[in-house]
């Protein structure tokens, strides 16, 4: 697949959102980069089907992006006539779409004139809120639909109408026959009775697209309908595993900030090696050890003071003195020896990360090739040592009957 340039700010935003993926505020802040709207538009919208990801964010108006559009009657056009009181809706709870924005259509725009399609994306946390998400759909269709003319009257120009997408991205609560599965309802022409036709573009008004995702696994085939959707979204919406940024960096390429990306992966190779197995207990003992050690460091530089400071009061505290000073190097003997352990204990840290990180990926059937770069990537061992490693622990995994 073609890839998109990623920007920072999009980077940042899957960084940042990483521990509250699929709650709203969050979902929106993703969802609102271009290069990302882009490979969901790719995997849902028809009119781009046949274009590459580069060219589907080119027809994304980016002025156009907006969640604080008005979904209630009467509410959802600026440009209201207030002249008119059929339309006036008072004591009406305010709705807004979550994301609403317009998008190029290549298949009725030219050179000298541009129709849009009006797009509104609703990422939701559960698919079953106590009514049907796709009479909801409909609803925001209708009027994302509506909004795009004033306020009807006779001479009202219908022309004007352009076609509506409504996409729902639900995360949970999915029946699991439907789990990682899109539903598209369309408007259709399903009888004549004259040899007549209209020309499509007259009634396709409104597309309603449901995409189901399911759990926090998504373990569908390159050949499955919407792999490249579901895997995108998939990574995103759910909170970031070890391989969160070489799924996303499939589809967008992040490579030219290089400062920003090492920072990420630095970052991130942390996180996978408690993801891992390395308890965050063990971790934070780690840090005690260290701050005790530190501490016991402190005491022993002011407890040498007190003792000079004896020594030049009182000869006669000169055996004291000499006693202190030993105490005082049988305990730097300690913090030294303690120190090394916690040396040894990152170690053994890191060893548990790298036999996590490998039997992990082979329960998920990762090939080796894979799973030796990650260990060189994550760990920053060199291929042979990966390797070794890989035989290692690959060896204490007895083959099943």
């Amino acid at each position: 697949m073609d890839k998109l340039q990623g920007s920072i700010a999009a980077l940042s935003a899957l960084q940042t959102t990483a521990d509250t993926a699929g709650k709203d505020a969050p979902s929106k802040t993703i969802l609102r980069h271009l290069e990302v709207l882009a490979v969901i538009l790719k995997g849902t919208v028809s009119e781009y089907k046949e274009y590459s990801l580069k060219e589907v964010q080119e027809f994304i108006v980016p002025d156009s992006i907006t969640n604080t559009t008005e979904v209630s009657p009467g509410r959802s056009n600026t440009k209201v006539s207030c002249g008119n009181t059929e339309f006036i809706h008072l004591n009406e709870k305010t709705t807004n779409f979550d994301l609403a924005f317009q998008a190029r259509n290549p298949q009725l725009s030219t050179e000298d004139i541009q129709i849009n399609l009006h797009i509104d994306l609703e990422p939701q946390k559960t698919y079953k809120p106590g009514y049907p998400i796709e009479k909801r759909g409909f609803y925001y269709l209708a009027r994302r639909l509506s909004s795009q003319l004033s306020l009807a009257y006779e001479g009202t120009d219908y022309n004007l109408l352009s076609k509506c997408y409504s996409i729902f991205i639900c995360r949970d609560d999915i029946p699991k026959k439907d789990c990682y599965s899109i539903s598209v309802y369309e408007t259709t022409n399903t009888r004549n009775t004259s040899p007549g036709s209209v020309a499509r573009e007259n009634y396709d008004l409104m597309t309603l697209v449901v995409i189901k995702l399911g759990n926090e696994v998504y373990n569908g085939g390159k050949e499955d309908d919407g792999y490249d959707l579901f895997r995108f979204l998939n990574a995103i919406m759910y909170p970031h595993k070890e391989d969160f940024m070489s799924t996303v960096t499939e589809y967008i390429d992040f490579s030219a900030n290089a400062e920003l990306w090492r920072e990420v992966t630095q970052m991130s190779s942390l996180e996978q090696v408690v993801h891992a197995g390395v308890r965050d207990d063990a971790l934070k003992s780690v840090q005690k050890e260290v701050e005790a050690i530190k501490a016991e460091a402190e005491i022993a530089r002011k407890e040498a003071e007190i003792v000079k400071e004896k020594a030049e009061i009182a000869r006669k505290e000169a055996e004291i003195v000499m006693e202190e000073a030993e105490i005082i190097k049988k305990e730097s003997e300690i913090i030294k020896k303690e120190a090394m352990d916690a040396k040894a204990q990152a170690r053994i840290a890191k060893e548990e990360g790298i036999q996590a990180l490998i039997l992990d990926n082979l329960d998920e059937q990762i090939p080796k090739g894979r799973i030796l770069m990650k260990l060189q990537k994550h760990f920053g061992l060199t291929e042979d040592e990966s390797s070794l490693y890989y035989d290692r622990y690959a060896s204490d995994i007895q083959p099943q009957a």
